[in-house]
């Protein structure tokens, strides 16, 4: 049976949105999240991240290269679904596209430290978003998972909103449009 992730809006705790804890290892996933260019073109939010450690990424310096910039929580099960796969999707990009996983959990390290921990991530770097600069940044109440695509100028190409399977051709084709600029 196929379960329909779409986005989550808000959370409180650990558990789903139905009341069930929250996992990436259930069923086979239909994922519904969509590509929305309406924002193409516009500039990469001047945020403050912060990893666990304490340091400190203004988004607005990431460097010359593109950005895809995933915002998510603990306790948003499609946002858990998707962690996986982009860090997957982060292992093949290399050094080539900077993936940027920046947790929205008012609770900060204290939970996101575990989850990266009981995961095992090892191509995605634990940032938070102390003030919730981003999701003010993006209207505000912007709905997670949300991934928005950077260019190496800092221009945004596309987001996704709701929850996308970061494994498929599309995706990487997706990405693969920033790639392909910098080459020609």
């Amino acid at each position: 049976m196929a379960a329909a992730l779409a986005a989550c809006d808000t959370g409180a705790d650990d558990t789903a949105q139905g009341g069930e804890e929250v996992s990436s290892e259930t069923e086979t996933h239909e994922f519904t999240g969509f590509v929305d260019r309406q924002f193409a073109g516009g500039d990469i939010p001047e945020a403050r991240l912060v990893d666990p450690q304490g340091i400190t990424l203004w988004l607005g310096e990431t460097g010359n290269k593109p950005v895809l910039l995933n915002l998510w929580a603990t306790w948003c099960a499609p946002c858990v679904v998707e962690m996986p796969l982009l860090d997957e999707l982060a292992g093949e990009l290399g050094d080539d596209v900077r993936v940027l996983t920046v947790s929205e959990d008012l609770e900060g390290a204290e939970k996101v430290v575990p989850f990266f921990s009981a995961h095992d991530f090892r191509h995605l770097p634990a940032w938070m978003d102390p003030e919730n600069e981003l999701g003010f940044a993006f209207g505000g109440g912007a709905g997670l998972p949300l991934t928005v695509l950077y260019d190496a100028d800092g221009k945004e190409v596309w987001r996704v909103i709701g929850a996308y399977d970061w494994a498929s051709d599309d995706a990487r084709a997706l990405v693969g449009e920033v790639l392909e600029e910098e080459d020609g």
